[in-house]
């Protein structure tokens, strides 16, 4: 089962679960495991929607066994995150967190959570799965790629930095963004001569805010897997040198990935859209994690770091409804 809204759109979509044909791919962010969604892509209407109300008893499993990293600890771990960059002059490393959950024995209700995140962030790529004894719940509006199936333009972003709405920028967010922004713009040269990038600008989210630049390109189509593979992940999501960082984030961090900071791959007669899993959930009968990050640079401090997961953790939290 899954149900999904693109960015900028108040149509909901399912697939019809044809065999033989594949659509929609949840990519996990060691790539190791992938969620296919057989069939052609339907529009669904809100009463039809509202209607077949997802049961609560469809959540395959239950919480167990897990213990939500204390605050002080997460300190101390980006106090040693810091060392690390500074010790291997990194741009940056991006270190995640799990924030618990308890539903306290009340039942969620994953249809309401669905268009509550729909509500909030209309920019936002919104979706609900369950499949294979997995649940999750995400939205957010990064996009790791889009490709014109008709002209061969390829588009992406570079989406980096967070701060409050309210806050301004300081010297951290903006070297944060641009190791993004270099990485992304040297993949697509070597892919295509033409290669347009904006100027960087505010990208609103709820209630904090990014920046963001964009690119278009115009690559070939047998080169639009390899495109990807290269992309992802990103520095936004990962750090960079990217291979480097990646072993850095299995020795930091005491959790698996899994789909965060993962891909979601939708494919339509005209376009190829690959989107990144972020501000996402994984849902238990009794509780849920969310998977919340951070770009962690040698000028961060951890307070701060901790507070900007909490501010990312809200964008899931404040929208989760219940029976």
């Amino acid at each position: 089962m899954l149900y999904f809204r693109y960015p900028f759109s108040d149509q909901i979509y399912t697939t019809d679960n044809r065999v033989g044909q594949s659509s929609i791919r949840f990519v996990s962010f060691d790539q190791l495991e992938k969620i296919d969604f057989k069939g052609n892509i339907k529009a669904v209407s809100l009463a039809e929607f509202l209607e077949n109300e997802i049961p609560s008893n469809r959540i395959p499993l239950k919480l167990s066994n897990f213990t939500e990293e204390a605050e002080k600890d997460y300190l101390n771990k980006i106090h040693q995150v810091i060392d690390f960059i500074k010790e291997n002059e990194l741009s940056k490393l991006v270190i995640s967190r799990l924030k618990l959950v308890d539903f306290e024995s009340q039942e969620i209700n994953l249809t309401h959570t669905f268009l509550n995140l729909c509500e909030a962030y209309p920019n936002a790529f919104v979706y609900v799965f369950i499949q294979n004894e997995k649940c999750w719940i995400g939205a957010f509006s990064e996009v790791l790629g889009k490709f014109n199936k008709k002209t061969s333009e390829f588009e992406t972003m570079s989406l980096a930095g967070t701060t409050s709405v309210e806050e301004d920028w300081t010297r951290k967010e903006l070297e944060e963004q641009q190791p993004v922004t270099d990485y992304i713009s040297a993949i697509l040269k070597d892919y295509s001569t033409e290669v347009q990038q904006s100027e960087t600008y505010d990208h609103p989210s709820g209630n904090i805010k990014h920046l963001r630049t964009d690119f278009k390109a115009q690559i070939q189509r047998s080169d639009l897997e390899k495109v990807i593979s290269e992309l992802h992940p990103t520095p936004a999501v990962c750090g960079f040198p990217k291979e480097f960082c990646k072993k850095a984030i299995s020795e930091f961090e005491d959790h698996p990935r899994n789909f965060y900071a993962g891909y979601i791959k939708v494919e339509t007669d005209e376009t190829i859209q690959y989107f990144v899993n972020l501000r996402c959930a994984e849902i238990f009968q009794d509780a849920a994690l969310l998977y919340v990050g951070g770009g962690i640079t040698a000028d961060s401090s951890p307070e701060k770091e901790w507070q900007e997961t909490e501010l990312k953790a809200g964008a899931v939290l404040k929208n989760l409804s219940f029976n």
